[in-house]
C-alpha cells in the first residue's frame, strides 16, 4: 500500500438520495459529505454525472485547492441497489431505480479518474456498521436497512457473504405472507411490501381511506399523497392511536423477518438502520416481543438487536471500507 494514500471516497446510491463523502484510510468519520436526490427517472448517466460533480465538491472541500493532494485518494467504493455483477461492475436490476444492465462501476471510475469497487448498498451499510458502528466486535453480523426498499447484509468474520451469484442477503424479499401485498419485485408478501418507508405510508393511507380517524390527515393538510413514514413517526410522537397502531404492526412484520434471520443464521448481532428506527421503543419493544415469540430462545439470547449508529453515513463508510478490503486485503 502506498504511503501516500490517506483517503477513500465512498458513494452511496439509494432509491431516494445519493450520498458521497471522503473517509480516512484507517477508518473514521466521513468528511465533506454531499447529499443529492437520486432522481433515477433521468437515467443512470445523469445520476453518475451529478454524483461525480458532488464528489469533486467533496474533494475540494476536504483537500483544498492543491491538485497534487488528489494523489492521496486511493479510489472510490460504490454502493448501489442490486442485484449486481460485481466482477464486471454492472448493476443488473434495481426495481426502485428502474435500471437494468447498467455499467455503473466503469462510468463512475471514468468520471472521477479513480479506481472503483462496486457492492450492494445494504452490504455497504452493514459493513460500515461492522467497521465503525453498532456492529463493531461482532463475529456474525446481520444488517437490515429500511428505506425506499429493505436491504440486508451479512458479515461473518470480517467478510461479506455475497452468495453464488452476488444475490445474497436480499432480506427484504423474504416472504412473510405468501398471499399478501404485492411487492415491486413482482412477488407477493415480501417483508419490503409491509415495512419499507413507502409501504408503511401506504398501509397508513389505506386505513385512513377506509374511515379511520387520525391526526395524520391534519399533518399533511388533507393531502394523503404527502403522507410518509416520517409522518407516521410524527403521529406516534404526538400520541395518535392510529399512528401507534401502524408502527406496532410494522414492528410485528419486522419481528417476523428478524426471527427468520435469527433462526437461519444464528448471528451475534442484528443492526437495523433507517428513519423508522427513530421510533425507538415504539418500534423495538413490539419487534423484540415478536422475535422472542418466534425464534429459538438460545439464538435470541445470543443476539443483540440494536439500531444503527451511523444512520446517515454507514453506506458511505462501508463502501470505502469494502474498497480498502478488496484493494489492500484488510481494513
Amino acid at each position: 500500500m502506498s504511503d501516500n494514500y490517506r483517503w477513500i471516497l465512498g458513494l452511496d446510491i439509494g432509491g431516494t438520495n445519493v450520498v458521497v463523502g471522503l473517509v480516512p484510510l484507517e477508518g473514521g468519520e466521513a468528511l465533506g459529505l454531499r447529499r443529492l436526490p437520486t432522481l433515477p427517472d433521468g437515467g443512470g448517466e445523469d445520476v453518475v454525472r451529478r454524483a461525480a460533480a458532488a464528489a469533486e465538491d467533496c474533494l475540494a472541500d476536504v483537500l483544498g485547492a492543491d491538485a497534487g493532494r488528489r494523489s492521496e485518494v486511493a479510489g472510490i467504493g460504490i454502493g448501489a441497489p442490486g442485484p449486481l455483477d460485481r466482477e464486471s461492475g454492472i448493476l443488473l436490476e434495481a426495481p426502485n431505480l428502474g435500471w437494468r444492465d447498467f455499467p455503473l462501476q466503469g462510468l463512475v471510475s471514468e468520471a472521477l479518474d479513480l479506481p472503483a469497487t462496486l457492492d450492494n448498498d445494504a452490504n455497504c451499510a452493514t459493513y460500515g456498521e461492522w467497521w465503525m458502528g453498532a456492529g463493531r466486535g461482532s463475529e456474525i453480523l446481520v444488517g437490515l436497512t429500511l428505506g425506499t426498499g429493505i436491504g440486508g447484509g451479512f458479515v461473518m468474520n470480517g467478510e461479506i457473504h455475497h452468495g453464488a451469484s452476488d444475490a445474497a442477503s436480499e432480506f427484504g424479499h423474504m416472504t412473510i405472507d405468501s398471499t399478501g401485498r404485492k411487492c415491486k419485485c413482482g412477488n407477493y408478501g415480501c417483508l419490503e411490501a409491509y415495512a419499507s418507508g413507502p409501504n408503511i405510508a401506504a398501509r397508513a393511507v389505506e386505513g385512513i381511506e377506509a374511515g379511520v380517524e387520525s391526526i395524520l390527515t391534519d399533518l399533511v393538510d388533507g393531502d394523503l399523497e404527502k403522507l410518509t413514514a416520517a409522518t407516521v413517526y410524527d403521529g406516534v410522537v404526538q400520541g395518535d392511536p392510529y399512528a401507534h397502531e401502524v408502527m406496532k404492526e410494522t414492528a410485528k412484520f419486522l419481528g417476523v423477518g428478524v426471527a427468520n434471520l435469527i433462526n437461519a443464521l444464528n448471528p451475534d448481532a442484528i443492526v437495523i438502520a433507517g428513519g423508522v428506527t427513530r421510533a425507538g421503543d415504539h418500534l423495538f419493544g413490539p419487534l423484540l416481543k415478536e422475535v422472542r415469540r418466534r425464534a429459538f430462545r438460545s439464538a435470541v439470547e445470543a443476539c443483540r438487536i440494536v439500531p444503527a449508529t451511523l444512520p446517515e453515513t454507514a453506506g458511505v463508510i462501508g463502501a470505502a471500507g469494502i474498497f480498502k478490503k478488496e484493494t489492500f486485503g484488510f481494513v
